[in-house]
């Protein structure tokens, strides 16, 4: 599976596009929103000759949706897919951009509820989808199982997890979400999250801070 990952906006989210043998492509959490970024976006559509079947959303914070409108609307109205369970974190959109100074971006497409286990098949590519609440109450990854590969959102990221300090969040259930949903993977399966660099599952097991038992080091009884 070829990936290509952009980092957008402000806050500098991960957008990815997804593809294997073309035309056909996926893009997870356009968030290209400052001046420019649109068309580098666009421009590699056009570079490798892609074409967007559809848009999979981690979840609904603004800076991992700014460009769906414009990407749904630019490509005759995408499918756009959402955990229905975020539906309380789109109502708050005027609420987080209000406080971070941030335009409110536009939703008006039709939304394509996920659901926990169920099986997406999108341009050639298959993705299962993980529930993964706590960052915020619909977060999901995608995990593509042939390809080894898992979108984390801000579920999970190297060396540190998603934060549960911005509304709707719960520190609970994103630990639970992380250590019986995520862990349980293969090690070398790779992980791209919502912002910064990749890593691998097996990386996380080894020496993520956040992710106990497994980075305790063995003790004889």
């Amino acid at each position: 599976m070829n990936q290509q990952i952009f980092h957008f906006g402000v806050l500098r989210a991960a957008c990815i596009v997804l593809w294997e043998k073309g035309p056909g492509c996926v893009v997870v959490d356009p968030s290209f929103y400052l001046p420019g970024e649109q068309e580098q976006l666009y421009a590699f559509f056009k570079e490798h000759s892609l074409l967007p079947e559809a848009i999979l959303l981690t979840h609904a914070h603004f800076d991992h949706i700014e460009g769906v409108q414009p990407l749904s609307d630019d490509f005759g109205g995408l499918p756009v897919y959402l955990s229905p369970a975020d539906a309380p974190v789109i109502a708050d959109l005027d609420k987080q951009c209000r406080f971070l100074g941030q335009p409110v971006p536009g939703l008006q497409v039709p939304l394509r509820d996920l659901h926990d286990a169920e099986v997406l098949d999108l341009a050639g590519m298959r993705f299962e989808v993980i529930a993964t609440p706590g960052h915020s109450p619909g977060c999901v990854c995608y995990y593509a199982r042939k390809a080894r590969l898992l979108v984390s959102g801000d579920t999970l990221f190297a060396g540190t997890i998603g934060r549960t300090d911005l509304g709707h969040g719960d520190y609970d259930r994103l630990m639970e979400s992380i250590m019986t949903r995520l862990m349980p993977l293969d090690g070398d399966t790779l992980v791209l999250p919502g912002h910064g660099p990749s890593t691998t599952i097996g990386e996380e097991r080894d020496g993520n801070p956040f992710l106990q038992p497994f980075n305790e080091p063995y003790e004889e009884e």
